[in-house]
């Protein structure tokens, strides 16, 4: 993996529904090995391999992230916010945050002195400080209905890179990066999907207007290799995981079956994943018109939604050699 392409889409803004910076860069690094690149009415980035089988395989990623969206400006100026798919906040007091636009701020909340201060880091007792003194200079920066995402680095640690924003921009770096390598005799149709952290909304219409045979989605997936989790059989390091089931989803044994055998041919090191909650685009392409055969490749990723995700290079590698592998494939699961 080229760790500067995986740090310039980490640090690309973008959260549901404001994709279009992201969307931006990862066309940039995408285009050269694309026969069309574009974006649909929604905003998903669709990009399209042509191979000569009559074939269509569909890659899939969301690249949005989570965030804030103001609801609100005080008369002090302060900046009442609302969260933008699953914010935690007591992890996001004291935080920093940018806006599309280049506006920055703080985010902290109400400390009563009447009240146990610690109680109030819920998300409505929760506001953003942009340096300002009243409504008016706040609203010359900022307008009610922008959005503003952590500011993060990315923590280079070796063969473990931390930073906030991999879920879910790591699997579209997976992607890019994969379609640069990749010989199919298929269509090969890389999609970048808006929304998905707002309940899955952009992967379901690019799945209706490709119509693939196959879908592989890419996403993140907690881990169990913590202190005191839960138990799961999925740890950074250990190779990408082949979804068997989720809270959304249960992958075909056609599907799982082929995704196995692709990654024991190629000796490519993998993990079964159960996730026990939680859901990705998997879930809404498997019910596109008549149904689509899809199945999911995870990289294993420690502090999902918080502002430092953790994954593994050597998964983030088997990952896209995994890809490669089964596009290859003449022979699809299902035909």
């Amino acid at each position: 993996m080229r760790k500067e392409m995986l740090k310039d889409i980490l640090q690309a803004f973008g959260p549901a529904g404001n994709e279009e910076i992201v969307s931006g860069v990862i066309a940039e690094y995408i285009r050269p090995y694309c026969d069309s690149v574009y974006n649909d009415a929604m905003g998903n980035l669709i990009c399209c391999k042509k191979g000569t089988s009559g074939k269509k395989i569909m890659l899939s990623a969301h690249m949005d992230q989570i965030g804030f969206i103001v609801v609100d400006i005080d008369e002090k100026g302060f900046l009442r916010i609302a969260n933008v798919g699953g914010i935690l906040p007591a992890l996001s007091v004291g935080r920093e945050v940018a806006f599309a636009n280049g506006v920055h701020g703080v985010i902290y909340f109400e400390t009563p002195k009447t009240r146990d201060a610690s109680a109030q880091a819920a998300l409505p007792n929760m506001y953003v400080d942009i340096g300002c003194s009243t409504k008016e200079q706040a609203e010359e920066k900022v307008q009610v209905g922008d959005m503003c995402v952590y500011v993060t680095n990315m923590v280079d640690m070796g063969n473990r890179i931390a930073s906030g924003a991999m879920d879910n921009r790591v699997c579209c770096a997976v992607i890019v990066e994969a379609m640069m390598a990749l010989q199919s005799p298929h269509d090969v149709y890389a999609v970048f999907t808006v929304q998905e952290e707002v309940g899955l909304r952009g992967a379901a219409a690019a799945a209706y207007a490709i119509d693939p045979d196959f879908n592989i989605n890419l996403d993140v997936t907690l881990t169990g290799d913590t202190p005191k989790m839960p138990a799961m059989s999925v740890a950074l390091g250990d190779g990408p995981a082949i979804k068997m089931m989720d809270s959304s989803v249960i992958v075909p044994m056609s599907v799982r079956k082929f995704m196995i055998e692709c990654a024991e041919q190629a000796k490519i090191p993998y993990q079964r994943e159960v996730l026990r909650a939680g859901g990705t685009d998997t879930a809404v392409i498997q019910k596109v018109k008549d149904g689509i055969l899809a199945g999911c490749i995870s990289i294993p990723c420690r502090y999902v939604h918080t502002p430092t995700e953790v994954v593994d290079m050597a998964d983030v590698d088997g990952a896209v050699a995994l890809i490669c592998e089964m596009v290859a494939k003449e022979q699809l699961p299902g035909a």
